[in-house]
């Protein structure tokens, strides 16, 4: 037995950030040489008013201008290289994290429901590794220096150093109410705008009905709706951001005009010499340059923001896993007691009790809505389990780690999906030491290896967007196959005869029987009678509760007379 630590994705977030505590540390201190280096600008220009054109010498100005060009080369090497280092911390963080936003993105779907539609933690992780990979951290990182700047304008003169602290704090003023008066709008526009991607998603994976039932005129006005009110809150958003921006632009120009009217003043009251009254103006624009770069990349540091907060509220949902003793994988029975489950925060099982030996098979029916796929979803974890318990040998499903649960643990959903690649992979669940042996034998089983030869390039056959266009009826049979991969203990099939012909539903058939002989427990969700042909046991459920439980026979009598059941 192996004991296997696995870290929450919330300690994974915080670990990641930590790791990178050394990386801002370099990049700040980087920020000493290359700051004092940009004062090769300011003091050049004193050297050429106060020296050079004093003097008239030529030399003098080759020699200051040598240092000059050899000072600006080693800053800008110095800048390459701290952009160089962001665009490595950016995606550093972003391979940290990728698995787990991954993780959260496939999980919240089940975990939240329909509330999941407008939540993306890829895309939130994205919008902090495009930040942390600009140059918005530069800016941040150089606005420290601005009172240093500001100290060298008051070295100049007192009065040049009033102005033009005056002109940066009524700056700061600025970016303060900006940041205050731009944050709802902006948030609000993110929101609209994931619901717009949401709507074009829908409409494309819906297209089928939309062009047979004659909906898009309809959903053409609905996204006309949608639209409008993305682009009303996005304009609100960019008109204040935009005025702002405008201000503190107009401000820094006056201000850098603020500078050279009062150093000629004082100039001609020989206070200070022509070189000092450009140095101060170039000293000022230096200073709020780094605030004038943080006001143009502030729309993406919000972005960042909000979405690693995002992301911190959204692994804080994701279950933890905890330092666990592997256990062997069950192999005798599978028992519900008094289960309650559903969604987060919506219960729809109520209290289901039944156990299962090896090589039993039961049939689940029921009408619709009677909480049948949501049973099947707490027997293989997908629901959490709210109160009572499901116990495979006596032992908790979370027991075992997501990859071991799979290995004994077959899964075919009402909604089939299968993904880009191949036939092999997918019944393979994309395991790269799967054996070409383990993956014919799961098509043997499911009866798909003829319907899976005669495809363009057999179990090599690409499937996908951009594959082969498979029918309802062949991705049925190849899920069920992936289902039956490792020939697992425990086999649940929600209604696996949807779209099947008769040879299908004889294959399936044949597959359950096969299974159960094997000592596999096999689970069928049924609305057609058939599916039940190779099961001894049947629950009838209603109203998330179980109504009956018993030998076939006996419960189909029972709810097949009084009760007449469609859906059995």
């Amino acid at each position: 037995m192996n004991m296997t630590q696995v870290s929450s994705p919330s300690t994974i977030i915080a670990e990641s950030i930590g790791t990178l505590r050394s990386a801002f540390i370099g990049i700040g201190l980087l920020g000493l040489p290359i700051n004092l280096l940009m004062l090769t600008g300011p003091l050049f220009m004193l050297q050429i008013y106060d020296r050079v054109l004093a003097s008239g010498s030529v030399p003098t100005l080759i020699v200051l201008g040598g240092l000059a060009a050899g000072l600006y080369i080693f800053y800008g090497l110095l800048e390459g290289i701290r952009s160089r280092v962001l665009l490595r911390v950016g995606q550093r963080l972003d391979a940290q994290l990728s698995g787990t936003s991954y993780q959260c993105s496939v999980s919240l779907p089940v975990l939240m429901g329909e509330k999941s539609k407008t939540i993306d933690p890829v895309r939130d992780l994205e919008a902090v590794r495009q930040f942390l990979s600009g140059p918005g951290p530069s800016a941040i990182f150089d606005v420290p220096w601005m009172p240093i700047y500001l100290g060298i304008v008051y070295l100049f003169h007192p009065i040049l150093g009033l102005v033009a602290t005056g002109g940066a704090i009524l700056i700061c003023v600025l970016i303060g109410l900006n940041e205050m008066t731009s944050r709802k709008p902006a948030a609000e526009a993110s929101q609209h705008a994931v619901k717009r991607t949401t709507m074009v998603e829908q409409g494309r994976r819906n297209a089928e009905a939309i062009k047979a039932m004659g909906m898009m005129d309809t959903l053409k006005g609905r996204w006309g709706e949608m639209n409008q009110t993305f682009l009303e809150k996005q304009r609100s958003a960019m008109d204040r951001s935009g005025m702002f921006n405008t201000m503190i632009r107009s401000l820094r120009f006056m201000l850098q005009s603020a500078i050279l009217a009062t150093g000629a003043w004082l100039a001609i009251g020989q206070e200070i010499t022509p070189g000092v009254m450009i140095a101060a103006s170039i000293m000022t624009s230096r200073a709020l340059a780094p605030v004038e770069q943080a006001v143009g990349h502030w729309r993406g540091f919000v972005a960042a923001r909000q979405g690693l907060k995002r992301l911190r509220e959204i692994v804080a949902r994701v279950p933890i896993d905890i330092e666990r003793v592997e256990l062997p994988l069950p192999s005798n029975w599978l028992r519900a007691e008094g289960l309650v489950s559903g969604p987060v925060g919506k219960p729809i099982i109520q209290g289901v009790n039944f156990t299962l030996k090896a090589g039993d098979g039961l049939g689940i029916i029921g009408p619709s809505g009677a909480g049948k796929s949501s049973l099947a979803r707490a027997i293989v974890g997908v629901y959490p389990i709210m109160r009572g318990s499901i116990r495979f040998d006596g032992a908790d499903l979370f027991q075992w780690t997501p990859e071991n649960q799979g290995a004994f643990i077959g899964y075919l959903p009402q909604d089939i999906q299968l993904f880009s690649g191949t036939v092999a992979q997918n019944i393979a669940r994309f395991r790269e030491d799967a054996s070409a042996e383990e993956i014919i034998s799961a098509a043997e089983l499911a009866d798909a290896k003829d319907l899976i030869t005669s495809l363009p390039d057999g179990f090599d056959t690409e499937i996908g967007p951009d594959g082969f266009a498979l029918s309802g009826g062949q991705t049925q049979r190849i899920a069920l196959a992936r289902a039956l991969y490792g020939k697992p203990f425990v086999l649940l099939l929600d209604e696996p005869n949807s779209n099947l012909d008769s040879e299908g539903e004889t294959a399936l058939t044949g597959a359950i029987r096969n299974m159960r002989e094997q000592g596999s427990i096999v689970i069928v969700i049924a609305h057609r009678p058939s599916a039940l042909a190779a099961v001894d046991q049947v629950l009838f459920m209603k109203d998330g509760q179980a109504q009956a439980f018993g030998p076939k026979e006996e419960v189909l009598k029972q709810v097949l007379g009084p009760v007449p059941v469609k859906a059995a």
